[in-house]
């Protein structure tokens, strides 16, 4: 049996509300990829993380998780931020702990081990001189990497963050960017939403454009194209502004509110 990561989606359509939120989308990730995926407010990202995760009913087609039999354990997701109680009086050290309850089992208290790894995980994401803190006086950027500190608790194989880069500046952009490469780097899956077109080629592995259906797949220098930015953003509102600055595209999007 094949034990590596990796992600199916196969004719995925779902619905929500009664409007068809996502439509025949297919795609697969193997092992060791850190996939950007991309797409206006409305195109279905938050959708499809939530079908992957099993948050949500699929309508029609299937979702496959390769590599375990234990959503719960090999998944970890990371929803928008808006989603999230920061208000609830935890600690970071609380939080990232919160990953090792998939492998506690109904009895069983946190032990030795198990605070080990959370402080290795907080380690690993610079964050282990703020673990008494509360979760809500953490800044944007160092919230993310609380998040992710508590994926690599649970020891997820598949791991989905949902507008990560929201509220975050850039050089906390940068920080996530290079944690995540190195959790891709250990061969795992990494998805993640966003907004931000920044450098895309240097960020991610794959792109996945999407609006309701898979627009575009693949590298970034080939899947994200004008036709696509058509598709994606129209043909009003939307400004390509190409410089080649040590072989480094620059892409800006400028999007009018109807």
């Amino acid at each position: 049996m094949n034990n590596e990561p990796g992600v199916t989606v196969t004719d995925l359509t779902v619905e929500r509300d009664g409007f068809r939120a996502l439509v025949n989308v297919n795609f697969h990730i193997g092992p060791g990829n850190l996939v950007g995926v991309l797409g206006p407010n409305g195109a279905g990202k938050s959708t499809l993380f939530g079908a992957i995760a099993g948050v949500l009913p699929i309508a029609r087609g299937t979702v496959e998780l390769h590599g375990t039999n234990d959503r719960a354990g090999a998944l970890a997701y990371v929803p928008q931020r808006d989603s999230i109680n920061l208000r609830f009086p935890a600690t970071v050290y609380d939080v990232v702990m919160m990953g090792r309850y998939c492998h506690l089992g109904l009895f069983r208290f946190a032990g030795r081990k198990d605070r080990e790894i959370v402080r290795t995980c907080l380690e690993r994401v610079g964050l282990w001189e703020r673990r008494d803190a509360l979760i809500e006086e953490n800044s944007g950027g160092q919230r993310q990497r609380v998040f992710i500190a508590r994926a690599l608790a649970q020891d997820a194989r598949i791991v989905l963050l949902d507008e990560a880069f929201s509220g975050v500046d850039v050089g906390a952009q940068e920080g996530i960017i290079g944690v995540l490469q190195s959790l891709r780097d250990e061969g795992r899956v990494v998805m993640l939403a966003t907004h931000d077109l920044t450098n895309l080629a240097q960020r991610f592995d794959q792109i996945i454009c999407i609006n309701r259906h898979i627009c575009a797949y693949g590298p970034p220098e080939e899947a994200f194209n004008p036709e696509v930015l058509e598709e994606l953003y129209g043909s009003h509102g939307l400004v390509m502004a190409h410089s080649h600055m040590g072989g480094e595209t620059h892409i800006e999007t400028h999007m009018h509110n109807d």
